[in-house]
């Protein structure tokens, strides 16, 4: 069988999905390493290399700064020396070289970010395909491709030079390989179209852990990466006071004086809430439809408004941009979504029964060999 290398960075929304797809493809019979963070070792049991230690993970992931607010190509150049990422960048490649079989193997990575597939592809000559969680990763190619080329070449240089590789001599050439999109059709059509091939939502909390919730709650969460705004949790908890309901807070840190969970199995968990008020990022919006939760975001940042907009297109978010966040708009839609008693029938018409994005990916990752 083959050999399918998955490098993801980032925050679990980021890596989970490719722990799925890797989990899709060791079932098929195949030889599957994971190489990303260390904290997600558990989630790839098929095969893991780690990238770092938990510990230096905690602490890169607590001064990462999000992608789109990279505004110059020399704060990415910075970024990276100050995290030892160009260091880094030649450890993935070693990790994958490793690792490779001729003839046998394909490189996926996360789209942007990986850039230790596009590498080791030029070095071992084994096709490489980038794999976007959400499509405003795709919106953006254009500037993080120029971002790469005016603060990055040097350093990648650096590392192909010490590999024995010539420089990169047309980064969009570079950076263009075959593409997957973790996304249906219909959310595609919803707002800028990308190009990549789709296969379906791909979760990455897919656990099989249950709870059980009491009083149909509302559930306010800011997600598993940074906080999306500094007023996010002010906004969020004084709109969930204002409405006579239970609610439980899901967060890294303790916040507000309601009920609270460091984390929580959303599959199990989910179905039973009432509402969830969240910060917009695409894994947590998915999961919220699958499990017809009728959902209200607060959207700043990254790919968050562009999520709640697609959704909200088809009638199946409720949300706010930065600018019209305030206690009173936030509860007026939490009420909304918890009396909303045909949210769940609008949800299922743009789900399936069981998820078939992994397989899918699968299939497509498969083709790459043929």
């Amino acid at each position: 069988m083959a050999v399918f290398l998955l490098v993801a960075h980032g925050t679990a929304g980021d890596v989970l999905p490719f722990a799925r797809v890797g989990a899709a493809l060791a079932a098929r019979g195949h030889d599957v390493t994971l190489v990303s963070h260390a904290p997600f070792a558990r989630h790839a049991p098929y095969g893991f290399a780690a990238i770092d230690t938990e510990e230096r993970y905690r602490e890169q992931h607590a001064h990462t700064p999000e992608p789109l607010a990279v505004r110059h190509p020399d704060d990415l150049r910075r970024s990276y020396e100050a995290r030892g990422l160009f260091d880094d960048l030649r450890r993935e490649v070693e990790l994958l070289a490793e690792r490779h079989r001729p003839g046998e193997t394909v490189l996926v990575g996360r789209h942007t970010s990986a850039l230790s597939v596009l590498v080791a592809a030029d070095l071992l000559g084994a096709p490489a395909v980038w794999v976007a969680v959400a499509p405003v990763q795709l919106m953006v190619a254009p500037v993080a491709a120029t971002h790469a080329r005016k603060g990055l070449a040097a350093g990648v240089d650096a590392v192909r030079a010490g590999l024995g590789l010539a420089p990169v001599a047309d980064w969009a050439g570079f950076l263009r390989v075959p593409t997957l999109g973790l996304w249906p059709g219909w959310f595609d059509a919803a707002g800028m179209r990308s190009r990549a091939a789709l296969t379906g939502f791909v979760c990455g909390d897919e656990d099989g852990e249950t709870v059980e919730l009491p009083g149909r709650p509302i559930l306010v969460t800011g997600g598993t990466g940074q906080m999306p705004h500094p007023r996010y949790y002010e906004v969020a908890l004084a709109a969930a006071g204002l409405v006579d309901h239970p609610v439980v807070v899901v967060s890294p840190e303790r916040v507000g004086g309601f009920a609270w969970y460091r984390r929580l199995p959303f599959p199990s968990a989910l179905p039973q809430c009432g509402a969830i008020l969240h910060h917009g990022g695409i894994g947590t919006a998915v999961r919220a439809l699958l499990s017809g939760t009728p959902q209200v975001i607060l959207a700043h940042g990254a790919d968050r408004p562009d999520v709640a907009q697609r959704l909200a297109r088809h009638d199946l978010a409720r949300w706010l941009p930065v600018g019209a966040w305030t206690p009173e708009a936030a509860a007026d839609r939490l009420w909304a979504a918890l009396t909303d008693t045909g949210y769940g029938a609008r949800a299922a018409g743009f789900t399936e029964p069981t998820p078939a994005g992994p397989e899918r990916a699968a299939d497509r990752l498969e083709a790459m060999l043929a």
